[in-house]
């Protein structure tokens, strides 16, 4: 008799959502908490990035708050999680994937482009019918890029 391989393992797109979740938690905004990996085809992590203020910013002389007038919101001031995964990354990102628990902003599909990242693996599109996001879809179609919800498998639950 012998030993087989486990069959209940995370599949590629599990881990690096698990990975997106677990980044998340290093945000400091008390109403949404993103992350985001990007992995080549080896499917080796070159960038991970979670939404927050920029470096030396002190998060505690800055606003949180999500109304209110344009410089006394949050919105100027946090760099997103896809964003901080590309400043982050340690190699090219030409064709690689990036996994992200909220459908990226065009803001950062922007970047997405520029990057040559290839394929978008989202968790969520909360945002969908907003102008941003609508732009953002329009810029990623206009560019080839892929993207996909991604499907949950085995239960795991993700912010929103």
């Amino acid at each position: 008799m012998s030993t087989k391989k486990r069959a209940d393992y995370f599949s590629w797109d599990e881990t690096f959502m698990h990975i997106c979740n677990i980044i998340a938690e290093r945000s400091k905004d008390p109403s949404t908490q993103t992350g985001a990996c990007i992995v080549n085809k080896k499917n080796v992590i070159l960038g991970l990035g979670y939404n927050g203020f920029p470096r030396g910013c002190s998060d505690d002389e800055l606003p949180w708050d999500r109304e209110g007038e344009f410089g006394e919101t949050k919105y100027p001031f946090v760099v997103h999680a896809e964003a901080n995964a590309v400043l982050n990354a340690t190699a090219s990102l030409e064709d690689t994937k990036l996994y992200c628990t909220l459908f990226p902003c065009n803001e950062c599909a922007k970047i997405i482009i520029q990057k040559g990242i290839t394929e978008i693996i989202y968790a969520d599109d909360k945002y969908h019918n907003k102008k941003e996001w609508q732009a953002s879809r329009k810029m990623l179609d206009l560019a080839g890029i892929k993207y996909r919800k991604y499907e949950t498998i085995n239960k795991l639950e993700f912010k929103k």
